[in-house]
C-alpha cells in the first residue's frame, strides 16, 4: 500500500513539473516569457485542434507561435486555414499571404488563399494563385479542378475547357473533370457536348449520383420528362438529396402525376425544412387539389423568409378568399397592388373581397380602375394600361409552365418555380479534404467514431436514451467535478468562453491535486486526488493537448485504480494521438493487416489494454465494448470486433452505431448478406448513410 502511495506522490511531483511547463507554454506570452514557449508543442496541439475542427482553439495556439516566432510560415498558414473554416475569408487570405511571404515554395498556401479569393468573388486573383500552385505541384487534381471553376465563373469558357482537358489527361479516372466540363458546355449552350461528357463520366463511375441529376435536368429542358424522372430516381437511390426530390417532383408534375409530385415535395421539405422551392411549389399543388389551409401554411413559410415576395403574397390572398379570410385577403391584395399598380386582375380580386366585407365604395373604386383599363385598351388610349389589361387576360388563362425564381412577373403566379441556374458552376474540393491533408489521413469508408466521457456534445439527429451509467451519475451528483460528465460520440468544438474556462480549470485542478495529496496515508485523499487528476486530464483533452491528457489520466489511475473512466478516456486519447501521428491506415475493404506498422500496433494494444480494464471494472458499460470493437476492426481483427459488437447489441438492441460498424466489418469479411442486414438495421434506427453503403457494396 505504501509503495503504491509513494508511486502516486512521485507521479504527482513529475506531473506537477510537467504542468508548470505547460503553464509557461500556454500563458508564457501573456507574461512576457516569449523565449520560453515551446513552439513545437504549440504547433502540435494547434494542429490537433485544427484536425478535430476546434478552429477557435487552434487559432489561440497558432497566435502563441506567431507571437513567439513571427518568421515561421506554418503558424500563419494553419491559422489562415482555421479562419477559412470559420468563414473569415479576408482574415484567412491575409494569413496565407503572410505564409507565402515567409516561404513562397509551399503549394498549399496558394491553394488556400485561392479558395479565400474564390469565396470573396476574386476569381482572377484565385487563378493567379492556382497557376503558382500548379508550378509547384503540377499533378494536383484539386488545383486544376478549382482553376477550371474560376474560369467558368468569369465566363472564360474556352480556357475552362482547356484546363479540364489537361486535368482529364492527368487523371482520366477523375470524374469531376467530366461533370464540370459538362457544366461548362451547358453554360455555352452546347447540350450535345454536355450529354457526351455526362455519359462518359458514368462509364468511369456509374455510382456518381450528380451525373444522373445533371442529365435529368438536361432531359427536362428537352421535355423528356419520363427519362428525367428515371435518372432522378436512380440518383436518389444512390444518394438522397433534397434538390433531386424537387426536380423529380417537377418531372412528375409535367407527366400529370400530382400525387407523386406532392410526395416528392414532402420528402424534400423533410430533408431541408428551409427549402424555398419545396414550400412554394407544394403550396401551388395543394391549392390545385383544394387543400387550401395547408397551402396557406406553405406560403406563410415562403413569405416569412421573403416578405417582399409579392407573387407568394398574391397566391396566399387567393387562398384566403377560398377559406373565408376576407380581411387577410384584402390586406394581401393591397400589398400586391402597391408593388404592381397596373395589375388589373388584382383590382378585380380586391373588389370582390371588398364587396364581401361590405366596403361598397372601395369596391367601386377598384372596379373603376378596371373599367378605365378596359376603355383605354379598346379605344387605343393609355398604352401602359392597355398592356396591363393584356397581362390580365393572359393571367386568367390556365398556365402549367414554370418560371425562374428571380422572375417577379406577377402574371406568372400559377407557375411552379425552378432555380435560376439549372446547373450552376459550384463546388469546392477542399472543404473536407484539407482536414485529411493536414494529418496525411486518407480513410474512404470509416467506422463510426469512438465514444468518450466529456462535457459537451454536438446536437445529434438521433434521439437516444442509453447514454447513461450509474457510476457516472453518482460522480456527477457528488459535485466533485467542475462540470457534469456525459457520454457522446459527437464531440463539440469549444466556444471561446469554454476554452477560457478549461485553461483556468487546469490551474484550479492543480491546486486541488496538491491539497488532496498532502497526506500520503489518507486513502480517501488519494481517491479525491484521482478525481482531480482526471478532471485536469479532461481539461487537457478538451483543449486538444492529448499528450498531457494521457499523462494526467495515468496519474489518476495511479492514485485510484478503480476509477475506470480514466482508463476509458485514456484509451480514446491514445487512439486520437495515433490518428494525429498519421499512423491510422485502416482503409475499409481491401485493407491489409500488414500495413499496420509497429508504432500504430503498439498504440492500439495500449488502447485494448485500457478498454479491457474498463470491461473488468464496469462490464455493464456498453461503450467500452463498442470502442474495443472499433480498435479491433482498425487492427483488422474482424472476428474479435464482431464478438464485441455482439456484446453491445445484446446489452442494447437499439445501439445504431454498433449495427453500422458490425455491418461494415462483416462486409470486409465478405459476409455480404449479414453485413447488409446490419446496415439496414442501422438505417432503420436513424443512420441514413447506411443505405448509401448498402447500394455501394451491393453492386
Amino acid at each position: 500500500m505504501k509503495q503504491r502511495l509513494k508511486h502516486s506522490v512521485s507521479s504527482f511531483r513529475a506531473a506537477l513539473r510537467a504542468f508548470f511547463g505547460v503553464v509557461v507554454l500556454v500563458f508564457g506570452f501573456s507574461t512576457g516569457l516569449k523565449a520560453q514557449i515551446n513552439t513545437d508543442h504549440m504547433m502540435m496541439v494547434g494542429r490537433n485542434a485544427l484536425y478535430f475542427k476546434d478552429y477557435v482553439l487552434s487559432i489561440q495556439y497558432f497566435n502563441q507561435v506567431v507571437n513567439a516566432k513571427p518568421y515561421l510560415f506554418e503558424p500563419y498558414f494553419f491559422r489562415g486555414l482555421a479562419k477559412f473554416y470559420l468563414d473569415d475569408f479576408g482574415g484567412a487570405e491575409s494569413d496565407c499571404t503572410q505564409a507565402i511571404d515567409r516561404n513562397p515554395f509551399v503549394a498549399d498556401s496558394y491553394q488556400v488563399r485561392a479558395l479565400c479569393r474564390m469565396r470573396q468573388g476574386d476569381f482572377d486573383g484565385a487563378i493567379e494563385d492556382y497557376r503558382e500552385a500548379i508550378h509547384l505541384d503540377p499533378e494536383n487534381e484539386g488545383v486544376w479542378h478549382n482553376m477550371a471553376l474560376c474560369y467558368g465563373h468569369t465566363e472564360r469558357y474556352d480556357e475552362a475547357l482547356g484546363v479540364l482537358d489537361t486535368l482529364h489527361n492527368i487523371a482520366p479516372k477523375y470524374t469531376p473533370a467530366l461533370t464540370i466540363r459538362a457544366q461548362v458546355n451547358i453554360q455555352r449552350k452546347d447540350t450535345i457536348a454536355a450529354l457526351k461528357d455526362i455519359e462518359e463520366s458514368m462509364k468511369v463511375d456509374k455510382y456518381n449520383a450528380s451525373a444522373y441529376s445533371m442529365r435529368a435536368i438536361l432531359y427536362m429542358q428537352q421535355e423528356r420528362y419520363a427519362e428525367a424522372e428515371e435518372d432522378l430516381t436512380y440518383a436518389i437511390h444512390l444518394m438522397p438529396a433534397s434538390n433531386d426530390y424537387i426536380n423529380r417532383a417537377l418531372a412528375r408534375y409535367h407527366q400529370q402525376n400530382l400525387r407523386g409530385a406532392m410526395s416528392d415535395y414532402d420528402i424534400a421539405i423533410d430533408m431541408d425544412a428551409n427549402s424555398f422551392l419545396g414550400h412554394y411549389n407544394r403550396g401551388l399543388l395543394r391549392a390545385q387539389v383544394g387543400d387550401n389551409n395547408r397551402a396557406i401554411e406553405d406560403f406563410d413559410f415562403v413569405i416569412s423568409r421573403e416578405p417582399d415576395n409579392t407573387i407568394a403574397v398574391f397566391n396566399r390572398a387567393l387562398l384566403r378568399v377560398q377559406t373565408g379570410d376576407y380581411e387577410g385577403a384584402e390586406e394581401d391584395f393591397t400589398a400586391v397592388l402597391k408593388d404592381y399598380p397596373n395589375f388589373i386582375y388584382g383590382y378585380e380580386c380586391r373588389a370582390d373581397v371588398r364587396d364581401k366585407l361590405g366596403k361598397r365604395r372601395l369596391a367601386e373604386e377598384d372596379r373603376l380602375v378596371v373599367l378605365k383599363s378596359q376603355l383605354a385598351s379598346w379605344g387605343g388610349g393609355d398604352s401602359r394600361q392597355g398592356n396591363a389589361d393584356e397581362k390580365d387576360d393572359a393571367e386568367k388563362e390556365e398556365d402549367t409552365d414554370v418560371r425562374r425564381k428571380s422572375d417577379r412577373n406577377v402574371k406568372k403566379y400559377k407557375r411552379l418555380v425552378i432555380a435560376d441556374d439549372d446547373i450552376a458552376l459550384e463546388g469546392n474540393e477542399y472543404d473536407s479534404s484539407y482536414r485529411g491533408k493536414v494529418q496525411n489521413r486518407n480513410i474512404h469508408v470509416e467506422l463510426l467514431p469512438l465514444y468518450v466521457v466529456t462535457c459537451y456534445e454536438r446536437d445529434n439527429m438521433l434521439t437516444r436514451n442509453i447514454l447513461y451509467h450509474h457510476d457516472l451519475d453518482a460522480l456527477n451528483r457528488s459535485g466533485r467535478l467542475p462540470r457534469p460528465l456525459l457520454i457522446t460520440a459527437t464531440e463539440s468544438a469549444l466556444t471561446e468562453q469554454q476554452i477560457e474556462f478549461h485553461f483556468a480549470d487546469i490551474n484550479e485542478q492543480t491546486k486541488l491535486v496538491a491539497g488532496s495529496a498532502s497526506d500520503d496515508d489518507d486513502a480517501e485523499a488519494q481517491r479525491q486526488s484521482a478525481v482531480h487528476w482526471f478532471a485536469r486530464g479532461l481539461d487537457f483533452y478538451l483543449v486538444q493537448d492529448l499528450i498531457s491528457a494521457i499523462a494526467d489520466y495515468s496519474s489518476a489511475i495511479a492514485a485510484d485504480g478503480s476509477l475506470w473512466i480514466a482508463y476509458f478516456n485514456r484509451a480514446v486519447a491514445r487512439y486520437k494521438q495515433t490518428q494525429i501521428d498519421g499512423e491510422a491506415s485502416f482503409e475499409g475493404p481491401g485493407g491489409n493487416a500488414s500495413t499496420t506498422e509497429a508504432p500504430q500496433y503498439a498504440a492500439y494494444q495500449l488502447c485494448l489494454a485500457d478498454l479491457g480494464k474498463v470491461i473488468d471494472l464496469a462490464p455493464d458499460f456498453p461503450f467500452a465494448w463498442y470502442n474495443r470493437a472499433n480498435i479491433y476492426a482498425m487492427m483488422h481483427d474482424y472476428q474479435a470486433a464482431i464478438a464485441d459488437y455482439n456484446e453491445v447489441i445484446a446489452m442494447n438492441p437499439s445501439f445504431a452505431e454498433a449495427y453500422y460498424n458490425r455491418g461494415l466489418t462483416r462486409l470486409f469479411l465478405g459476409q455480404d448478406e449479414e453485413g447488409t442486414r446490419d446496415l439496414s438495421k442501422a438505417g432503420e434506427l436513424g443512420l441514413y448513410g447506411a443505405y448509401n453503403l448498402i447500394k455501394r457494396f451491393g453492386e
